[in-house]
């Protein structure tokens, strides 16, 4: 997986004004929750702000990224985990991060990607990619930039399903069930077996 740095400054003030303030002046307010806990159990959350151009470099990219995130001098690593868009502008609002360790399995949404000429589309259909990324866990160290799926023996009609995929130490999280990739009927194919069934 790659990696990316990023430095941010911590805030006290959580208020939704300070947060639009924020952000005027071209800051995204973030979140991550790390490894230690609260008095509840519940992960601490460490509230900081980041340059909107800096959080623009690992949002808008189909890239996924270990952060090296510095906050006040203090560096941690952590990975993103959920990101809140503007309904109309789709500009970033809000970013959470969750800190990772080397040891601890982390849950990850990573890029599929097809390889090979499927023999369904040499016999004139098309390929299809039902899903683009899939969720997998396993330590951060471990998770690949994409996960390559051979398509060269899938045949017209036919299709992958999680369930029939497997990847070294990784563990996929979506259902078994789920179609990935599958080669689908075109038109001229259909014609072209329509005629080959009446002759």
């Amino acid at each position: 997986m790659k990696s990316i740095s990023i430095s941010g400054e911590s805030r006290t003030d959580l208020g939704k004004k300070a947060s639009k303030e924020a952000r005027k002046q071209g800051l995204i307010p973030c979140v991550m929750y790390g490894e230690k806990k609260d008095a509840n159990g519940n992960p601490e959350a460490i509230h900081f702000v980041v340059s909107s151009k800096e959080i623009d470099k690992c949002v808008y990219t189909p890239n996924i990224y270990l952060v090296n995130l510095t906050i006040d001098g203090v560096a941690h690593k952590a990975v993103m985990r959920e990101i809140q868009f503007h309904p109309v502008k789709d500009n970033v609002l809000h970013v959470d991060f969750y800190e990772v360790t080397e040891e601890k399995p982390i849950v990850m949404a990573v890029p599929v990607a097809p390889q090979g000429l499927a023999a369904g589309v040499r016999a004139g259909g098309k390929l299809v990619t039902m899903v683009r990324k899939l969720k997998v866990r396993a330590p951060y160290a471990a998770i690949p930039e994409k996960l390559i799926i051979d398509v060269t023996a899938l045949e017209l009609g036919k299709s992958i399903k999680v369930g029939e995929l497997s990847f070294e130490g990784l563990e996929l999280v979506n259902s078994k069930e789920v179609v990935v990739v599958s080669v689908q009927m075109t038109r001229a194919a259909r014609g072209a077996a329509a005629a080959a069934a009446k002759a």
